[in-house]
Parts: structure tokens; C-alpha cells; sequence
């Protein structure tokens, strides 16, 4: 079994300095693929008509950080960033509360979920995490593996990819409607980086500071696009649009898995190009 609260690799850059001063964000390369890509799907719906299995997987995941770190939002960062991600997708409130009574019980179903980290690499060199909550890791070894082959990836071995990601809180806002000096609230509160690229700030954070800073912009009436705690590319590869293409496919596949949590890629594809690909 893994260790409780954290993911057992399986399968499965240098990091950015941190901003130390109190002055300007300094500018990152750029807004990953992954994240513009996030943002297409979540503003043309695209999710809609797997919102049934979406729930189910959000679910899991309140479930698994209520049985790890108690069920006080509060008090435990992992349940509060997996029920802001529930909220964030439209999941009711009485789901999110079962959901949180289930871990906090001594049911078995919750016992027997594990969390699993899977590393690999897809079309055009670009470096894969596929996170994982299953009552079956040999199934889901099996899916995984299988998925990365049909769609022109690889599945890699433990180490292979993680070096190239760093466990980040990552909030993203639209630029359009917010100036540089706005988003100073989410400096002054403590966040690491700020990046600009192709109509969007993403704020960046260390994992503890990210509740102090998301609160810090809500309460300045700042909205947010996303918000969450996840893996982050250290840095990015550029693919052309038939990579892009690829791509999208072996990560939407990747997603259709039941139990895929979320999956974090290092590519970055220019947003018109993205939403091509949408549709």
C-alpha cells in the first residue's frame, strides 16, 4: 500500500527561483499547453458530457484526502483543494459532503482506494503525469500502459518524468479584465511567480501559501478563471499542430479512464492552435 497522502510511482528543469522581493512579478516563459488547454475545454463546455464521470472522479479524490487528513476543509489542504476543484466543476454540495462522510467513516471502499503516479512520454517528446486513485492497480497499470502505446506514447519507469514537475499551486486569471497591479494583493499574500501569456495571469504559488493567496485575490473581488494544487511543468516543449493533435487524443484518453485523476503535460501549443483542435 502506499503511504498515506501521497502517491506510490509506479511505471511512472531546473526549478524556478523563487520571487523573493516585494517589487514587480518577475515573467515566467509562458502559460503551459496543458493550462491553455484546461481553460478551452472549461469555456467551451467541452466536459459537459462526461460531467457524470467527472463527478465520480472528484468524488474519489474528496473521499481519499478526507481519510488521509481528516475531514475539516480547514484544516487539511489536500480535502480543501480537492472540494474548491468539486465546486469548481459544478458538483452539488450534498455530494461533496458524502463524499467527505465517506472518507471520515470506516467504510471499506474507502480503504481500498490507493493513489497511484504514472510517468511516461507522449507525441513530440512531451513529458507526462497521470495521476491515479484505484481499488485496482493492476487494471489500472494495464489501462494506462495500454493507452499510452495505442496513442503513440510511452509509459516510463519510475523517475523518468517527475524531475521535470514541481507540485505547485497554480491560479489562473483573466487578463483582459485585470491589471498587473490587481493581482500585487496575491504578491503581498505570497505568491512565488506571476506569468503572462495570450490573455491570461497565472499566479503561482508554493503548496502552502496557495489557500493564504487564492483568499487574498477572492476577497480584492478578483474572479478567478481556475485555481488548484497540482503538478507543474519546470519546463516546456513546443510541438507543432499535428503533434498538438496526437496529443490531445492520448491525454483525453488518458482522462476517459475511470480512475485518472488528472493528468499534467510539459508541451506548450499556441491558444489558436488549441482551440482549433477543440472544435
Amino acid at each position: 500500500m502506499p503511504r498515506r497522502g501521497g502517491f506510490d510511482r509506479e511505471y511512472t528543469s531546473n526549478p524556478r527561483g523563487a520571487l523573493k522581493s516585494a517589487g514587480a512579478p518577475r515573467r515566467l516563459p509562458g502559460v503551459s499547453g496543458h493550462s491553455k488547454w484546461a481553460s478551452i475545454k472549461h469555456k467551451k463546455a467541452i466536459v459537459d458530457s462526461r460531467r457524470g464521470a467527472q463527478f465520480t472522479k472528484l468524488a474519489r479524490a474528496i473521499t481519499v484526502a478526507a481519510r488521509d487528513g481528516g475531514g475539516d476543509p480547514d484544516a487539511n489542504a489536500a480535502l480543501e483543494n480537492a472540494v474548491q476543484k468539486a465546486k469548481a466543476g459544478s458538483m452539488p454540495k450534498d455530494n461533496i459532503e458524502r463524499a467527505i462522510a465517506k472518507g471520515t467513516g470506516a467504510g471499506a471502499d474507502a480503504e481500498a482506494i490507493e493513489a497511484v503516479l504514472y510517468e511516461g512520454y507522449g507525441p513530440g517528446g512531451v513529458a507526462l503525469l497521470v495521476e491515479a486513485l484505484t481499488d485496482n492497480r493492476n487494471r489500472t497499470s494495464a489501462d494506462v500502459r495500454h493507452t499510452f502505446s495505442k496513442f503513440g506514447g510511452s509509459l516510463g519507469e519510475p523517475g523518468s518524468v517527475a524531475y521535470l514537475f514541481d507540485k505547485k499551486g497554480t491560479i489562473v486569471v483573466e487578463a483582459a479584465r485585470y491589471s498587473e497591479e490587481d493581482l500585487m494583493v496575491a504578491v503581498e499574500a505570497g505568491a512565488e511567480d506571476i506569468s503572462t501569456d495570450e490573455g491570461v495571469f497565472e499566479v503561482v504559488t508554493e503548496p502552502a501559501s496557495f489557500t493564504p493567496v487564492r483568499r487574498a485575490l477572492e476577497e480584492a473581488g478578483i474572479e478567478l478563471e481556475s485555481a488548484e494544487v497540482a503538478y507543474r511543468p519546470s519546463s516546456l516543449v513546443p510541438v507543432d499542430e499535428g503533434q498538438t493533435i496526437k496529443l490531445m487524443r492520448l491525454i483525453e484518453a488518458l482522462e476517459d479512464n475511470d480512475d485518472v485523476g488528472e493528468v499534467h503535460a510539459n508541451f506548450d501549443a499556441p491558444s489558436e492552435v488549441l482551440e482549433r483542435v477543440a472544435g
